[in-house]
């Protein structure tokens, strides 16, 4: 809660000059704040605001009316002040109850040290100064709870390690050569790893509640929509021909925006209109110059290598992240009010996509780790949460605090991604008011830094992870989600990714 003085403002109208009172403390208000917690993160504040502070502002505010007052039958500026407090008092009134509402609440958010989460929920309309007597107000509003903070130097923390095979390095060229590959018509069977270009039907109960047309996908173990998933598709679609059905099972999560179809199986039909194959182009000069201004192959692998080294670096970040933060958490019990955690749900999928694309995955991976989280967004967004109580907590008895390169820095991983300018995602970022989220991961990493430079580690072994799953940005329970995520779109660069051009 914010708010700013403004009793002065009638002087610049008039363009009076006023006299500097910058020097003075302002005359705090005799406020009585009662707080009642309606839970861990919810507060409800009554606020009574004393007769003696109203009758002031009324004052103040007559003062300022004075010379410039305009009454039948009296020069401007020369009216009695009985006559002009009568005349003008339904005017000055709802003046006098602005400011004396932003007074209050910016005492009271400095006063309480409430450590408000979002706005308060509050109508100043319904609020009314009576003609006796104090005036009150009440709101709610959510704050970040109140705990103890849990030790959190000398943690035990075990940290991947591995070192990239020319093996893996082959495979991540085949991948990247994949996205800019030709998807060729295939009169055979189906294989794992080809595509299927398909209508799809989802039904419950015999009524058909979505679909979608001429959805080009691959053949994986697990279909992943927005809302649900079909696993064993690379099963279900294996030998499928065109112009062949399939029938499958698509299970929706908990958290599915249709609320009558939560946690149910629904039926997902696949109708096979296309079998492709994907073409993996040749490595020419002029590819390798359209992937990133590369010379050589030596040279293009030796960035595919730096790129996999980034990943394995998220992976010791998100492994120690998680190590860490579930220690600090273990007691974090806390009632999370469900609108909070719809509210925060795409606030986390922005943090999880920056994070992912300065890190350098894929686009496909990207898509997989949003349908992942939407599928689970309540219990994912709740665990956020926590973690990001406790590090800011951590933050603010540091003194850790966001600098101008740590923005240049994140914003110049993610155009190195994207393949776009720094300037072009900074102002992407601001359009889609992104900054305040960029804000707390630079703050969330510069805590989990600090409390690993006190940590302990222990290194294992690390298998790196293959995507496993094939992500649609769909819904299929019928009802479409509400959230504004950035576009994992990728265009340029060694890790620049696009998705394989049809040439049929």
């Amino acid at each position: 809660m914010s708010a700013s003085k403004d009793h002065d403002a009638d002087d610049a109208v008039t363009g009076e000059v006023a006299v500097d009172e910058s020097q003075e403390t302002p005359q705090k208000l005799n406020l009585t704040v009662d707080i009642a917690q309606k839970s861990a993160c919810q507060r409800h504040l009554t606020v009574t605001v004393a007769r003696e502070d109203i009758d002031r502002y009324f004052d103040k505010s007559f003062s300022d009316l004075m010379g410039k007052a305009e009454v039948p039958g009296f020069r401007a500026g020369r009216a009695p002040r009985k006559l002009v407090e009568s005349r003008f008092r339904k005017d000055i009134a709802d003046q006098v109850k602005l400011s004396l509402l932003m007074d209050s609440m910016s005492q009271v958010s400095e006063d309480q040290k409430l450590s408000p989460i979002s706005e308060p929920e509050f109508d100043p309309v319904a609020v009314k100064i009576p003609d006796e007597g104090p005036m009150t107000f009440e709101f709610d509003i959510e704050v970040r709870p109140e705990f103890d903070l849990p030790n959190w130097k000398g943690l035990s923390v075990e940290r991947p390690v591995h070192e990239f095979t020319a093996e893996e390095i082959d495979q991540q060229l085949k991948d990247l050569l994949g996205r800019r590959g030709r998807l060729v018509p295939h009169d055979g069977p189906a294989a794992a790893g080809d595509y299927v270009v398909v209508n799809l039907t989802f039904e419950h109960d015999g009524q058909s509640i979505s679909s979608a047309k001429e959805e080009t996908i691959r053949i994986r173990p697990v279909l992943s929509f927005r809302d649900g998933k079909v696993e064993g598709f690379e099963k279900l679609m294996k030998g499928v021909k065109a112009n062949e059905t399939r029938e499958g099972k698509a299970k929706l999560t908990q958290d599915a925006p249709n609320e009558a179809l939560r946690g149910k199986t629904i039926k997902a039909i696949f109708e096979v209109l296309e079998v492709k194959k994907l073409e993996l182009p040749e490595v020419t000069p002029a590819l390798l110059d359209e992937l990133g201004g590369f010379t050589s192959e030596a040279e293009l692998r030796e960035a595919i290598k730096d790129s996999l080294a980034r990943r394995l670096q998220y992976q010791q970040q998100r492994r120690a992240r998680d190590q860490v933060l579930a220690a600090l958490t273990v007691a974090a019990h806390w009632d999370l009010p469900p609108e909070l955690l719809h509210r925060q749900s795409g606030r986390e999928l922005q943090r999880s996509v920056l994070e992912l694309q300065r890190s350098g995955f894929s686009d496909a991976e990207i898509r997989a780790h949003e349908n992942e989280l939407r599928q689970n967004s309540r219990a994912a967004t709740a665990r956020a949460l926590k973690e990001h109580f406790v590090l800011e907590r951590i933050a603010e008895e540091e003194k850790i605090e966001e600098t101008a390169e740590d923005y240049d820095l994140e914003i110049a991983l993610i155009a190195q991604q994207t393949g776009e300018s720094p300037r072009r995602v900074r102002a992407q970022l601001e359009k889609r008011g992104m900054m305040d989220t960029l804000r707390n991961q630079i703050i969330e990493r510069k805590a989990i830094d600090l409390i690993l430079s006190h940590a302990k580690f222990n290194d294992v072994p690390y298998k790196p992870d293959t995507t496993d799953a094939e992500a649609v940005d769909q819904t299929v329970s019928g009802t479409e989600e509400e959230a504004d995520i950035p576009e994992a779109k990728h265009a340029g660069g060694a890790e620049g990714l696009r998705q394989p051009q049809d040439h049929t």
